[in-house]
Formats: C-alpha cells, sequence, structure tokens
C-alpha cells in the first residue's frame, strides 16, 4: 500500500504533493514501482497534528481521485475518519475506507460502508492525534490491541460488512511508545488468529529514529529493515511511502527462500 497525503502537515513528507498534478504524478509512479494499493490522504494523523474540516479534506482529495479514476489500475483508499469524506471519495472512485479510528470517530462511518460495499481497514489508536502520545500505557500492548481489534470486527461484523471486506491494523505509532511499537512489529503474527488480513504503517515512523540514534537521519532502510520482518511474519498489506525500494527488498526476500524457504526459480538469461 503506497501513502500520498495531499496535506501541508504530515509527519514525513507533508507539502509535498499538495499540488494535484504532483500528486497525480506521484499515485502513477508507486503504482509503476509496484504498488498494488493506493492510500490517499488529506488530514495529518500524526501526534499533536491540528485537525481540519471535512470539507478541507475534501477539496485535498477529490479532485487527485478524479484525475486518477481510468488511468490509475489499482485500488484506492481513502485515509479519513470522517464519513463525508469518505462518501465523496467513493463517489470520485475510492474503494477502500481506511480509518485509524477504526471507523469509530463518525457515526455514519459504519452504515456507508455497509451501504456502498467497500472494503474497510479499522485501526486501534489510544486516544485521538492530540493526545495519543501523551502517556501511553497497556496491561499487555499485543494482548490489549488483539481483544480490541476482535471486539472490533465483531462489531463490524453484526453491522452487516462482508467478512472479506474487512482489514485490520494494530496502530504503529498511535498511542504507543516507541517500546510498544516493537513488541508489536516483533508479535504480529498473533493477531493472524483474527482470521482477518493485517495491515501494519510502520514506513518513517519515530521509533525508527530511536533505533538509528538520530531523529534526522532518513528512515528508508530501516523502513525497509522492519518491512522484512513483517514479510517474515505473514503481514498481508504493508503501508509505505518508498515503494520501490520496499518492493525490491519483498521481491529478493521471496526470491532467496521468504517465509517457506523455498528460493523462487528464476527465468533462463
Amino acid at each position: 500500500m503506497g501513502i500520498l497525503n495531499v496535506t501541508p502537515d504530515s509527519f514525513s513528507d507533508g507539502g509535498q504533493w499538495v499540488d494535484k498534478q504532483a500528486a497525480v504524478d506521484r499515485a502513477l509512479q508507486m503504482e509503476a514501482e509496484g504498488a498494488d494499493i493506493l492510500d490517499i490522504g488529506g488530514e495529518s494523523t500524526r501526534p499533536y497534528s491540528d485537525p481540519v474540516s471535512a470539507e478541507e479534506e475534501i477539496r485535498r482529495v477529490i479532485p487527485v481521485i478524479e484525475a486518477l479514476t481510468g488511468s490509475l489500475h489499482i485500488p484506492i483508499s481513502i485515509d479519513t475518519t470522517k464519513a463525508a469524506v469518505a462518501k465523496a471519495a467513493i463517489a470520485a472512485g475510492a474503494e477502500i475506507i481506511n480509518d485509524v479510528s477504526g471507523l469509530e470517530a463518525d457515526p455514519e462511518m459504519v452504515p456507508l460502508a455497509v451501504e456502498t460495499g467497500v472494503g474497510v481497514c479499522a485501526m486501534h489508536m489510544q486516544g485521538n492525534p492530540q493526545s495519543m502520545q501523551d502517556n501511553p500505557q497497556y496491561d499487555d500492548v499485543v494482548l490489549d490491541i488483539f481483544d480490541y481489534l476482535q471486539d472490533r470486527y465483531r462489531q463490524l461484523r453484526y453491522a452487516g460488512i462482508e467478512r472479506g471486506k474487512i482489514c485490520l491494523d494494530p496502530g504503529i505509532g498511535f498511542g504507543k511508545t516507541h517500546q510498544h511499537n516493537l513488541d508489536l512489529m516483533a508479535q504480529c503474527d498473533e493477531f493472524h488468529a483474527l482470521n482477518c488480513p493485517i495491515l501494519v504503517g510502520h514506513s518513517r515512523k519515530g521509533f525508527l529514529a530511536k533505533i538509528l540514534g538520530d531523529k534526522d537521519m532518513d528512515r528508508t532502510l530501516a523502513t525497509v529493515g522492519s518491512t522484512l520482518t513483517l514479510a517474515r511474519l505473514g503481514v498481508q498489506v504493508i503501508r509505505v511511502h518508498d515503494v520501490k525500494a520496499n518492493k525490491e527488498a519483498l521481491d529478493a526476500f521471496v526470491a532467496t527462500g521468504g517465509v517457506d524457504g523455498i528460493p523462487r526459480e528464476l527465468p533462463e538469461a
């Protein structure tokens, strides 16, 4: 899943893709580099970010989605917590709702998902972007989040969302300390017991800078390294900014044995 933030203030790429044509070009580039899904967001959810109105989100994302319709050949996901934004994005061509609130922030989000039949990704977040990093605490971060995702899955199914339309995300960096993030990354395979595709968005996040010991270092290679851990643990959807680097690493991972230890047969020269 390639990340396209059409925002001025996202934590890593804020301001890079606010121009519509630049955003469209970047989307097509990520598809060419091997992205299977494009995730477009119009509101930053970095820690302590300022919320924006639904109208402003729509102004940012809809022209890009409309411009990509017919030229992009992979599904578009709308990264939003607002039903009005999701509704407009679906009308413009989006096929997935990716909601960091677990589809809980807006009471109209679940009915919209049921009505339209789109895919949904429900993420765990402790608190909200304005408060989530103040003092995150868990009895057991993996078990606590497992319980939340299991309960949320059941609620979404009960509401009428089809089983095959649901993806779950433990929410790396959303109300977690750096150690919480490392524990979740190392034990992501625990979430397979939910019998649902798992999405992880670790790309360029602060815990990687903590590992590197320098918050100003480029985090691309650190992202790639942890992507391979996620692949080894069988995570189905990996959400990244740098599609090319991660895709090439995953191709090499699979070719050299991957999870099952069986090397890929290469074509004759």
